[in-house]
């Protein structure tokens, strides 16, 4: 009896497996941009301390990544109807492709140029942020655009 449920859940593992390259085949979406969306918590009182954050530094630095053609578009949305657990702010990055290891190390040497930091000073200044904002976690998702 062990021989023939074997035999049946192999069957059917073939049967899966050799349905899901035609199923690829006929998707009807293709992968589109990467979108990185960062979730952010605040202490009470610190908004416009990281408001302030946001709108210099991190805007500088958002805004030279889509000048390099790093990243096609950046955004900041607030959540209006937080709820317990849910993060205030949601910082939203857009890629058309994800960096090699190699492009990242490249590309992180280029801001440390543009802003004129170490990384010792950029950690810092992180450390720094952190008494007062919470990253509450990271997606990375992909647009799905539909075939013509």
């Amino acid at each position: 009896m062990k021989h023939v449920r074997l035999v049946a859940l192999g069957a059917i593992s073939m049967l899966f497996a050799s349905a899901v390259p035609a199923a690829a085949q006929n998707d009807p979406f293709m992968g589109g941009e990467f979108v990185d969306v960062t979730g952010v918590t605040l202490d009470d009182g610190h908004y416009l301390d990281y408001a302030t954050f946001l709108s210099g530094y991190y805007k500088a630095q958002e805004e030279y990544a889509i000048s390099q053609g790093w990243q096609t578009n950046w955004e900041i949305l607030a959540n209006v109807y937080k709820r317990k657990g849910e993060p205030d702010l949601y910082l939203i990055r857009r890629y058309k492709s994800i960096p090699s290891a190699a492009e990242s190390d490249k590309r992180g040497q280029m801001i440390r140029d543009h802003v004129k930091m170490t990384d010792a000073q950029m950690e810092a200044a992180s450390g720094d942020r952190a008494k007062f904002r919470h990253i509450e976690g990271s997606q990375l998702l992909q647009v799905l655009v539909p075939r013509k």
